[in-house]
């Protein structure tokens, strides 16, 4: 059975206009003139079985980060369906559901409050969260004295130690020091012997250690689906082809 499966999904965004003269606005009132809208994707399909490691590749704007959205539950779809089964632990924005002025004590706290622990299961998983980021002096100083990797370090540790059945990862791994990189690497190995399943955007060469399947979108418009390899070196010549 599929743990994630898009079924002809589209996302549309309205553009802003931004500012415009009053008689703009009035004509564009009395006319019913709307702004055509801007889909983020359209009519994607696939489906991820549990266990697989999918990759979600493509240049700025095409989609990706609505994709892991929709997936997280934190958009709808416009069209089509998006069903998900199990629980999803989502890092889509480096420091997401983290306060600067918190220390960072207290936002592992809040950080594991809104990805669904408990008081408890985060008061036993504390001390493995902390250790896995490598701050513990730091714990107790404002998030707004960390650096974007030491952020990037604690926001991953509540996320993997939530042990979710789904891990999300947008780009954040690209963070950090390559000893935590690697590290991350370790755990996210781990997670995948453990038979979860991973979906990762990422513009590095990091998705063919982590990934077997790849999906390539272009204007939110899916260009490929294939093994991962085959779809990054099909990508990457179009980079490279002459204009």
């Amino acid at each position: 059975m599929s743990v994630i499966e898009f079924q002809s999904v589209s996302k549309k965004f309205h553009r802003h206009v931004g500012q415009m003269l009053l008689r703009n606005h009035l004509t564009r009132l009395l006319t019913g003139q709307r702004e055509k809208p801007f889909f983020a994707l359209k009519h994607v399909s696939f489906s991820l079985q549990r266990g697989e490691s999918l990759a979600v590749i493509g240049s700025n704007g095409a989609g990706k980060s609505t994709l892991l959205g929709l997936v997280a539950g934190i958009l709808q779809p416009d069209e089509g369906t998006v069903t998900v089964r199990g629980q999803v632990a989502a890092l889509l924005e480096l420091g997401s559901g983290f306060h600067p002025d918190l220390t960072g004590r207290e936002n592992v706290r809040l950080n594991a409050a809104l990805l669904g622990l408990s008081r408890k299961q985060t008061a036993a998983a504390f001390d493995a969260i902390v250790e896995f980021s490598g701050i513990g002096e730091f714990i107790d100083e404002p998030l707004r004295t960390y650096s974007t990797g030491m952020t990037m370090r604690l926001a991953f540790s509540v996320a993997i130690n939530r042990d979710p059945e789904i891990l999300l990862i947008d780009e954040v791994l690209a963070v950090g020091d390559a000893a935590f990189q690697a590290k991350c690497i370790d755990k996210i190995h781990d997670f995948r012997r453990a038979g979860k399943t991973l979906l990762f955007v990422s513009h590095s060469n990091m998705v063919q250690q982590l990934c077997d399947r790849a999906l390539w979108l272009d204007h939110g418009e899916l260009i490929l689906s294939g093994p991962v390899t085959e779809v990054s070196r099909a990508y990457a010549g179009r980079q490279t082809a002459p204009a």
